[in-house]
This record gives C-alpha cells, structure tokens and sequence, in this order.
C-alpha cells in the first residue's frame, strides 16, 4: 500500500507543466479544441495521447480515495433507506385500506357529482346554442335589410350594413355554413352595387352629354346678352363726353350691375355621380371610379371635338362650340364641388387636348372659307365661347390667338367683297348729279357721311354735285369698317383702331381707288362721265374724315384724338391724286372735242381771196360746248377743278392755233385768214372773260384768267397783223408785246405768211402804202429771223 502511494507521489511529483495545463483546463471544462489543433500542428499526437492518459489515470486515483473515505457512511445509509422501505411498505398497506373504505362511502356521492357536472355541461350547451341563434338572427336581420335596401336602389344603407356585419359579426358567426356563406355573398353583393351604380353613372354621362349644348348655348348666350350690356352703357358714356366735351360739367355714371348666379341659371343634377363617388368610396375603390369618370369623360370629349360631318361647318359651328363649352362647364362644376373627383390637372390636361384640336379645326376651316361674313360670324361665336370660358377659369388665349391670326384672310375676303360691291356700283352708276326729294333722302345719303357743302338745309328737290355711287361707296366704306371693328374686338389686340386704319387704308386705296382709276383709263367714259367722276372723288376725298372718326367712335377712340392732323388717311392723299388724274382726262376728253370742232386746216381757207367780215363756222360750235361744259363743270366740280377744266381747255385752244399755223399741211397763208382767225379769237376772248367773271372765278384767281391761257394765240395774230412786225426783234417791245412768242415757231409761221391774196391777178393788184410798209416791215423780220438762226 505504502509502495502504490509512493509511486503514486513520484508521479504526480514528475508531472511536467504540459501535464498542469491540461489537467486545469480538463478541471475547469475548458475547450480543448486548441491544444490538441496545436498537437497536431506539431506533429507531437503521441505526446498529447499520452498526457490525457496520465490525466485520466490521475482521476481515477482521486475517485479511488474520494469512495475509500466515505464508505462508512454510503453503508450507514444503504442501511437507513432499508428502514425506511419497511415504513413505506406499512403506510402502503394503511393507505390500500383507507382508500376502500373510501371508496365503498363516496360511490353515490360521486354519482351525484357526476349527474351534476353533466347538468352544467348541458346548461352551457344551451346557453351557447342561444348566444349563437342570437348572433345568427341578428346578422341574418342585417342580410335582409342589405336585400332590402338593394331591391329599393339605397345602396349606401346597404353598404353600411355589409360594413357593420365586416367589422362586428363576419368573426364571430358561430355556423360555419353561414358564415362562409356570407363571405362568399359580401363581394358578389359590392359588384353588384357597383355594376348598379356604374350603369346610372353611364345614364348620367349620356344625359350630361346630351345636355351640355343647351348649357353652353345658355351661357354663351349669358354672355352675348352682358357683352351687348356693355357695350351699351359704353356708348351711352361716349355720347355724353362728346356732348359735353366742350363743357367743363363733371360726369356721373350709373351702371346697372345685373349678377346673375350661373349655378341658379344652369339646371344640371350631379347628385348621381356624387352619389357615386361616395359609394365608391365606402367601396374603398375612389381611384377606380376617379379613373373610370375621367376616361368616360374623354372619350365624351374627343367625340364632341370631331364634330359632324353630316353639315357644313358654316352650319354646325354653333352646335360644335356649344357642346364643348358645355362639357367644360360641367367639368368645372365637378371640379369645385365632387370632393376630388376630379382634380385641377386632369381638367388642364382635358382643356389643353380640346383647345389644341379646336385650333386645328378654326385653322383649317378659315382655309377653306370663302366668305367674310361667315368667318366673322364664327369668330364672335368663338370670342364669346373664349370669354365665357374664361370667367370658369379656364385658358382662352390661344383661341383668340387662332382667331388674330386668321384677321389677314377675313380682311382678304373682305376686301374682295367689297372689291366686288364697288364694282358693281361704278358699272350701275349713270353718272349723273343724285336729286333727292325729301329731307331722309337728304339725311341718308348726304348728313349720313358729312358731305353736306353748307350747314343749312337746302331746298327739296335738291341735286347733289355727285352722283349715286358715292353714297353707295361710303356705305360699303362704312360697313367694311363695322365688320373690321367687329372682327377685331374682343381678340388679344391693345390698338384695333390702327389695324382698322390700315385696312381702311388698303380697301380705299387697292379697291376703291384702283376702281376710279380703271374707270378712268377704260377709254369708255365721256366728258360727262369724267367730270362726274371727278365730282365724285372730291366728295369721296372728303368723306375720309368720316370714315375715319366713325372708325374711331367704333373702337371707343375720343374725338379729340381724330381730330389731330397725324389721324388723317393716307388714302386722302391717294384719292386727291386720282382726283387730278380724273381732272387730267377730264381735259383730255375736253380737248379731243375741242380738236373735232377746230379742224383748221379743215375748216379755213388759209388763202382767201376776201376779207372775212365775222368769224369762221367752227367757232360758234367751240364756244357753245365750252359754255356747256363749263356751266356743268361749275355746278359739280368745285371751283379749283372748274379752273383747272377753263385753264386747259383755252390753252389747248391758244396751242391748236398756234400748232395750225405750223402744220406742214399749211404751206402758205394771207392776212385774210389772219383776220378770220383774229376774228375767232376775239369771240374766244370775250366769253373766256365772261366766263371767268360769271362762275367767281375772277375773284378767287386774279393771276392768270382764262383770257391769259390764249396770249400766245393773241400775240401771234397781233404780230402777224401788226404794221410794224420787225419790231419783234427789238427785246423791249417783245418783252412788252410778244414774251409768249418762241424764235423759231416766228421764224416758220413767217416764212408761210404771204401778205396778199392768193389770185391769178393778185400780183397785179394796187396796193396802198401801208401794205408795202408792212410787208417791208416783215420780209425784214423775216430775214433778221434767218440770220438769228
């Protein structure tokens, strides 16, 4: 024993410190993972085998001592439980006994007992079976008035219920046969209150549709009847300010204000699709019906927006323009009261697609269009249909842009109307002076447009200086002016009057004007004509000033602003010159007249053997159409045009003269027919100054009177019978007598002049001295003449 204990203390004592550590980590139930990972790593299993062999051997040893020192007591123990089996066997057999005893006593006790939990049970199970039947009744009474409610259309009530049965029965039906019933039910009935109600939602998108045109016509037509409002108190105001104009009265205005409630006025029921929008929303799918109204309403939209091509669209605009207005109107109202239905960019999105396409369809019908009056009558249709949206909201700029940028073809249109009208007055127009009878004819076609020549009124029946077209030009002038107001107002223009001007501009000066003139160069007119014609331009002239004051009055420009110099048409200016033009070939037919009446080489004997004791024949003729043409000259042209006709006509009178002597025709002349000649003149002469002092000329044109358009003439006849005609070499007396005479026309005449009858025996006739004198007298001219030349 000594020795074991002994080699056992050699062994401990020779354990190694590797030894240590692995037995303190075995101790302490440390992982050993890392020290037998670091064996291996070494290469040294063996070593580490070994040390858990001596460790296990060192246990064993320990649990040897641990079992020697407590033997003693393990075997007093061992003996005590043996005691104690023996009491436990004893109490077994006391509780076997007591247990019998009780047994026999509680038998009927515990049959009761169970009687009664059986009773319980029993209880329990009806009072179940009741609460059950209870919940069962009261949702099958919510089932019947959902049924109920359905049959009668009251389907909020009925969602209410199927909500209610949801939310405090559906979990706790007690049958289950029931309860998947009504789970199976609860959807099919929402479909079928949402199909209802969808399908009163499509009744109502066809009665809304249907209906929107009489909505926008009535507002449209609200706006027309405020629009004619406003502008009547507008011109009762422009009236008074030019009545008081030149007064310093302070002005009040009153205006009758007249609202007018359009919810009140436009009877259309949303009740159906708030109804339901709020059924939806208890059916807790508002996106879904949001999305299904906005669709329904654009295909509503674009259908309306194709229009009909069963009618012109001439025809079917107003219908057109109404039902959109219509839809939007309806749209704007679902917008501001259906609780988000609707929301602000769908409707812009809605409004932009409709007035793109409305822009399209004005562009391309304006293309097509042939007449102004039926592009004016969609424009107003248009501006109003652009301003009554516009009090909803809603972007009306580019419609009225459309229409600004289709003024070019309706004022295109306009003018060749008027193009058309004007000439139809020129081919209608006799071109005599207009008689009027009484004082409306008066007021209508002369007071009307200011051509009146005295503030008095004359005496009916009264002739006009100008003939019918002019009243007939100034009231197609005028009523293109309307209809270029018209069309201009109410559009994105700050200044229609100077658009107006412009094209009042144009159509006086491209249409009315170029008329006149081609009337006057056609070569179809007559003196009278012409002269009519002049009248006529005068007054149209004159008439410029009206069109443009009624062109300002019409666009709600103060008259103190027309009256300024600058506010002049240039078609003034055009007209005065077509007046001069028309006073140019007034002459000129005057003239060519005058030519067939003064035929002279014709119609005189330029070698007449005897001395004329009157005048030639042609002469009465020249004098009696002078007088006639001056006589209606001075009662339709005014007086600077009857100067104008009397200057030229007795020129051209002087120059025919003048031209006659140096005609090649005429080879030689006498003083007979110089005298003849001197004769005519002196007849021209005395009516020329008759003339001159009857018509007032006399007193407004004191430089040259008619009489001094003939000088050249009468100088001419003066010098050829003059005693003396060398002396027109001398500068003083020809300054004096002879100043219209040219050299060279002198020389020619001269050398024709034969101062003696042209006669077999005219060379053997006696002459007087003072022949020989003068015709000394103009062989010397004549040579000198030569000479000079």
């Amino acid at each position: 024993m000594n020795l074991k204990a002994k080699r056992r203390n050699v062994t401990e004592n020779g354990d190694t410190s590797e030894d240590l550590v692995l037995a303190t980590a075995i101790s302490n139930g440390e992982d050993l993972g890392p020290i037998v990972r670091l064996a291996f790593e070494m290469g040294r299993p063996e070593s580490l085998l070994h040390q858990l062999k001596m460790v296990m051997k060192k246990k064993e040893v320990e649990i040897e001592e641990l079992c020697k020192t407590h033997y003693e007591e393990f075997i007093l123990a061992v003996d005590e439980l043996r005691g104690v089996l023996v009491d436990a066997e004893e109490l077994k057999g006391e509780l076997s006994s007591d247990n019998f005893k009780m047994q026999e006593v509680g038998a009927a006790l515990l049959a009761k007992v169970e009687e009664l939990l059986e009773a319980y049970s029993v209880k329990g199970n009806v009072s179940e079976a009741i609460r059950s039947s209870k919940s069962c009744v009261q949702v099958l009474e919510l089932c019947t008035k959902i049924n109920g409610h359905i049959s009668k259309g009251q389907f909020y009530p009925a969602l209410k219920a199927i909500d209610l049965i949801e939310t405090n029965y559906l979990q706790n039906i007690p049958v289950r046969t029931l309860k998947m019933a009504i789970e199976r039910r609860i959807p099919v009935i929402k479909m079928h209150i949402e199909k209802k109600v969808n399908s009163q939602v499509n009744e109502w998108l066809v009665h809304v549709r249907s209906s929107a045109k009489n909505i926008g016509q009535t507002t449209i037509g609200h706006t027309a009847s405020s629009r004619q409002r406003d502008e009547e108190i507008l011109e009762r105001q422009r009236k008074a300010e030019e009545q008081n104009l030149s007064g310093h009265e302070d002005f009040v205005y009153s205006l009758d204000v007249e609202e007018i409630d359009d919810d009140c006025v436009l009877n259309f029921d949303l009740t159906p699709i708030y109804r339901a929008y709020h059924i939806h929303k208890c059916l807790r799918i508002p996106e879904q019906f949001r999305e299904y109204y906005y669709n329904n309403r654009m295909l509503q939209l674009n259908s309306d927006l194709q229009g009909s091509s069963s009618q012109p669209f001439v025809e079917s605009y107003q219908s057109y323009f109404a039902q959109i207005a219509g839809h939007f109107i309806v749209e704007d109202r679902v917008l501001r009261t259906a609780g988000g239905l609707l929301v602000a960019d769908q409707l812009e999105t809605m409004w932009d697609s409709a007035v793109g396409k409305m822009v399209s369809v004005l562009n391309g019908q304006f293309s097509h269009m042939d007449s102004a009056t039926h592009l004016l009558l969609v424009k107003d249709y248009v501006a109003l249909l652009g301003a009554t949206l516009q009090q909803y909201g809603y972007e009306a700029r580019p419609l009225f842009e459309a229409l600004d940028n289709s003024q070019g073809k309706y004022h295109a249109l306009l003018l060749k109307e008027c193009r058309e009208q004007i000439a139809g007055i020129l081919s209608n127009d006799t071109y005599e002076q207009m008689v009027m009878k009484k004082d409306s004819d008066y007021e209508n076609n002369v007071l009307s447009f200011y051509l009146q020549t005295s503030d008095i009124m004359p005496a009916f029946p009264y002739v006009a200086p100008f003939s019918a077209m002019v009243p007939d030009a100034c009231r197609t002038v005028r009523s293109f002016i309307k209809s270029s107001v018209d069309y201009l107002s109410y559009s994105t223009h700050t200044n229609s009057y100077q658009t107006v001007r412009k094209y009042l501009d144009k159509l006086l000066i491209d249409v009315l004007n170029e008329s006149l003139l081609s009337t006057i160069q056609s070569g179809s007119i007559g003196v009278s004509q012409a002269m009519q014609i002049a009248a006529n331009i005068a007054f149209l002239e004159k008439g410029c000033d009206f069109f443009v004051r009624h062109a300002g009055q019409l666009c709600g420009i103060p008259s103190r602003t027309m009256e300024r110099p600058q506010a002049s048409l240039t078609a003034k200016v055009v007209l005065r010159t077509s007046r001069d033009a028309a006073y140019l070939a007034l002459l000129n037919f005057v003239n060519s007249k005058i030519d067939e009446f003064m035929a002279l080489t014709d119609n005189i004997n330029w070698t007449v053997e005897e001395m004329p004791q009157g005048g030639n024949d042609y002469i009465n003729e020249v004098v009696i159409y002078l007088d006639t043409v001056l006589s209606t000259a001075q009662q339709i042209l005014p007086s600077d045009a009857l100067y104008k006709v009397g200057i030229g006509a007795f020129e051209h009178i002087s120059n025919t003269i003048v031209s006659s002597f140096l005609s090649d025709s005429i080879k030689r002349f006498n003083v007979n027919a110089v005298m003849g000649i001197n004769n005519d003149l002196k007849v021209l002469e005395t009516f020329a100054d008759e003339r001159f002092h009857s018509t007032g000329l006399s007193a407004v044109y004191q430089e040259e009177s008619f009489r001094g358009c003939l000088i050249e003439a009468r100088q001419l006849i003066n010098l050829l019978l003059s005693s003396q005609p060398e002396n027109f070499m001398n500068p003083v007396i020809r300054q004096k007598n002879y100043s219209a005479l040219d050299y060279k026309k002198v020389a020619t005449i001269c050398e024709k002049f034969k101062d003696s009858a042209d006669s077999i025996f005219g060379s053997l006739s006696n002459r007087n001295n003072k022949q020989n004198a003068r015709k000394k007298s103009m062989d010397m001219l004549k040579k000198r003449l030569k000479d000079f030349n």
